[in-house]
């Protein structure tokens, strides 16, 4: 089996403050993401399934390599690594998330911190993966994740795509309620979605891109509370239900999801799941 290099050093190469989002603060973020952590961890984080046993296979996910999971959340796509054989490891900025993942992977290396400073020594990986954890804005962490990736190591990245959205309405409710501050960075985060717009972040950081691909992301909810359940419990909800109330913005949230209720009671929430493989020159 590959090892990881668990070891950090003081002479690695760091992130340039330049190449962070703007008013970036991932402790603020991380607490965001783990506000409602186990709900979050049940109720949505399984959005990712297909996207992730796509990734796999093509970044080189086996029994016997090492894959660094970015913005790894709950660990979902750490416990199906760890349970095809690999070593595996993962970072995200939510600490209460990092407990749930540690419970489902004890044995992964899993660390509580930024993406833009990651605590691994150069070349450390075999395969790297982000699943909607890089987004627009977030070039810093591809340059670190090119820096702890081997050479002839693959990256795979998946984000929210431009076709069919049953998330749209949910994030326009979330955006409408969130102080102004908050918009501009949604904006710059969204932009990912744009055709070209990761493939150039990646060749920026010196990668080669290889291959765009989709999933159709699947959740379903047996009723309303359990959709606004998990609805609430991704990050983006945070900055409303600050700014104006759980009491003010569950209605709405319902009905932006009103249209995806089939004739059985269940909500059915797809969306287009798009991702980018791009490999670390030898």
């Amino acid at each position: 089996m590959t090892n990881i290099d668990t070891t950090t050093t003081t002479t690695r190469p760091t992130t340039s403050p330049a190449a962070l989002p703007i008013g970036h603060d991932w402790e603020t973020a991380g607490a965001a993401w783990g506000r409602r952590a186990v709900d979050w961890a049940c109720l949505f984080e399984h959005y990712a399934t297909d996207v992730i046993h796509a990734i796999f296979p093509r970044v080189g996910v086996d029994r016997g390599s090492s894959v660094l999971d970015i913005a790894c959340g709950s660990g979902l796509a750490i416990r199906l690594a760890d349970g095809m054989g690999a070593a595996t490891a993962g970072i995200d900025a939510a600490t209460d998330l990092i407990a749930i993942a540690r419970d489902r992977a004890p044995n992964a290396d899993l660390r509580v911190g930024t993406m833009f400073d990651l605590p691994w020594s150069n070349e450390s990986f075999d395969s790297v993966t982000s699943i909607n954890g890089i987004w627009g804005g977030c070039d810093g962490a591809l340059i670190e994740a090119f820096r702890v990736l081997r050479p002839g190591g693959r990256i795979g990245i998946s984000f929210w795509g431009h076709g069919h959205l049953d998330l749209r309405p949910c994030f326009k409710a979330f955006a409408l309620n969130a102080p102004e501050s908050h918009l501009n960075g949604m904006r710059c985060t969204n932009n990912i979605a744009r055709p070209g717009v990761a493939e150039q972040m990646l060749e920026s950081a010196g990668f080669e891109v290889s291959e765009r691909g989709s999933r159709i992301s699947t959740l379903e909810w047996p009723d309303g509370e359990t959709a606004w359940r998990a609805m609430s419990s991704s990050g983006p909800a945070v900055p409303a239900l600050e700014h104006v109330g759980a009491d003010v913005l569950r209605p709405q949230v319902l009905d932006a999801l009103a249209g995806i209720k089939d004739r059985r009671g269940i909500y059915r929430f797809r969306n287009d799941h798009q991702f980018v493989i791009a490999r670390k020159p030898d």
